[in-house]
């Protein structure tokens, strides 16, 4: 009678893995899904320059624009880590701990808004944020460009990156710098980059069958397009929400940006490429391991209950969308003067 049953059950293997039914999953894959871009040529309004993205790359690695002089935006967003810092949450000005997680800077141009509640609406929004946050970098806009213009390196920079600005130095264009810079920051040409291209043999079967519960359990609802997430908002806890250890109460998600009542516990739903980088998962930073952020997924936004081999197979499937990073060399910064701010601790 086992051997019946086992049988039986490589019928069933043998039927989901047909050609018809490969085709028909790459079909539904395609629908859903897009592959990362080799590169950016414009945000918005801001095009993505040489200059300007090589500006913005020395803005990006330079602590002096914080007021203690210590904290960059590769601080929290650390591009040999997955685009995040290592901890929970990041640690700012004076030693604050940040309430969420850092969100990854790789592929973030894709995001529909940018910040887990969206109250950015796109990179250069998001590069003035926490330069100004009082808990981040705890600078302001004339710290900024008070810096900036004391260094002669800075201004020709700057000069080179808006040849037509009669006064280029100014706290808009560093976020225009940062923005074209972080739009280089691309990871295109992961495995299932391949797959979406047409190449079937770029999963093996657990990261097909992983691929398949994903979209058939209802995982791709909200991870979906080209960063498979990132572009929608969801409620944390859809069917069940997750208790305070992995939701705190008094973190509202998008509320605080809305103030909409039905907005209480809503995020941007996470962007998914380069999971595998970035532990820890959710906007708190409390979840250490993929295999737990899959099962707590599961329950709290699908109301279902995966197996342990399912849950095995869906991590398999977001191995696969790990790119290749960008190789990015530290910069070279230019020298401080007399002129430049001395940096506060306090």
């Amino acid at each position: 009678m086992k051997q019946i049953w086992l049988g039986a059950a490589a019928a069933v293997v043998a039927l989901a893995a047909t050609p018809a039914a490969a085709d028909d999953l790459m079909a539904k894959a395609q629908a859903l899904f897009k592959p990362i871009p080799a590169s950016v040529q414009m945000v918005r309004d801001n095009a993505v320059t040489p200059e300007k993205s090589e500006l913005g790359k020395m803005l990006f690695f330079d602590p002096r624009l914080s007021a203690s002089e210590i904290i960059s935006c590769n601080t929290c967003h650390n591009l040999s880590t997955g685009g995040v810092d290592a901890g929970p949450t990041s640690v700012g000005h004076g030693w604050q701990k940040g309430p969420r997680r850092a969100p990854t800077v790789y592929n973030a141009v894709f995001n529909v808004a940018q910040f887990w509640d969206g109250r950015a609406a796109d990179l250069k929004a998001q590069a003035k944020g926490p330069v100004q946050a009082s808990i981040e970098m705890n600078a302001t806009p004339k710290h900024v460009t008070d810096t900036l213009a004391s260094m002669p390196g800075y201004v020709e920079a700057f000069k080179k990156a808006f040849p037509g600005d009669p006064s280029p130095v100014t706290f808009d264009n560093f976020a225009k710098a940062v923005e074209a810079f972080e739009a280089t920051l691309l990871t295109p040409g992961a495995r299932f980059d391949r797959y979406l291209q047409g190449d079937a043999t770029a999963l093996n079967q657990q990261e097909t069958h992983g691929l398949e519960l994903f979209i058939e359990k209802g995982c791709a609802t909200c991870h979906k397009g080209i960063n498979v997430g990132g572009s929608e908002y969801f409620p944390f806890g859809v069917v069940q929400r997750p208790g305070g250890d992995i939701l705190p109460r008094n973190d509202r998600g998008r509320f605080e940006v809305t103030k909409t009542v039905s907005d209480q516990y809503v995020f941007r739903a996470a962007p998914l490429r380069n999971v595998a980088l970035r532990a820890p998962y959710f906007h708190t930073g409390l979840v250490w391991t993929l295999e737990l952020a899959v099962g707590v997924m599961s329950t709290s936004q699908l109301g279902i209950l995966m197996t342990d081999m399912q849950e095995n197979d869906v991590v398999a499937f977001l191995h696969t969308l790990t790119g290749q990073l960008p190789r990015i060399e530290t910069p070279l910064l230019p020298v401080r003067t007399e002129d430049t701010p001395l940096p506060k601790l306090n």
